[in-house]
């Protein structure tokens, strides 16, 4: 991924369409380059996942209509692998820029019938999420569980709640930060990889409390 790494760079000091035009090839290389990359990765997860087609990647180029930042193009590639039938609950995020390459994970956006089972389901039994939540391998993988809060308790639920850390939150998301050396090595696709397969805990615990009611019985 040196190419990408090496456009993007270049783009973020040249954010501009004139030098963009002039340097469309360069842009087309780094596209192909991470559809290759893309590509790689999709049959890797599917060794240990089920994954909805070839993964998805997000257009460089901005939205600049309700900003107020008019730069034209992103600094970064992005997107996204979708696992396959609604028995499989959550989705995969990457993000590839030069000194802020990531993944992330989980349930960035939540509807609100969702929401609720999600924070009743926790609130009945919280202690299956807190033990991967503070399992050795997940804090030194992923740190800690982001995502935004409210900031005194959902309507329906008691501040006093045991859970109330966790019922806080609006969104479910775990996230892991690659160097860039780890980005240019020849099976970095293997290494994102195991980086989502490090989030299976996570999200298929996840996947079980959406998937049954209050009692444990099956709603798929």
């Amino acid at each position: 991924m040196q190419k990408t790494l090496d456009f993007l760079s270049a783009l973020k000091s040249n954010n501009n369409r004139d030098w963009f035009m002039a340097n469309k090839e360069w842009y087309q290389a780094s596209l192909e380059e991470v559809k290759e990359f893309v590509d790689k990765a999709s049959e890797q997860m599917n060794s240990h996942d089920h994954i909805e087609g070839h993964g998805k990647i997000y257009r460089i180029y901005r939205d600049v209509r309700f900003s107020n930042n008019k730069t034209p193009y992103k600094g970064s590639w992005s997107g996204s692998f979708r696992r396959a039938t609604t028995s499989l609950r959550g989705g995969y995020y990457f993000h590839l820029e030069p000194g802020n390459t990531f993944i992330a994970g989980g349930f960035f956006g939540p509807n609100a019938q969702d929401l609720l089972h999600i924070r009743k389901q926790i609130a009945l039994e919280p202690e299956p999420l807190r033990d991967i939540l503070n399992s050795k391998h997940f804090k030194s993988y992923f740190g800690e569980l982001t995502g935004d809060q409210v900031k005194t308790a959902p309507k329906g639920f008691s501040k006093e709640d045991p859970a109330i850390d966790l019922l806080r939150f609006k969104q479910f998301i775990i996230k892991h930060q690659f160097s860039d050396k780890e980005v240019v090595a020849a099976d970095f696709y293997k290494s994102m990889s195991a980086g989502f397969k490090n989030m299976r805990p996570f999200l298929d615990y996840m996947t079980g409390i959406l998937t049954t009611d209050l009692n444990g019985i099956s709603l798929v």
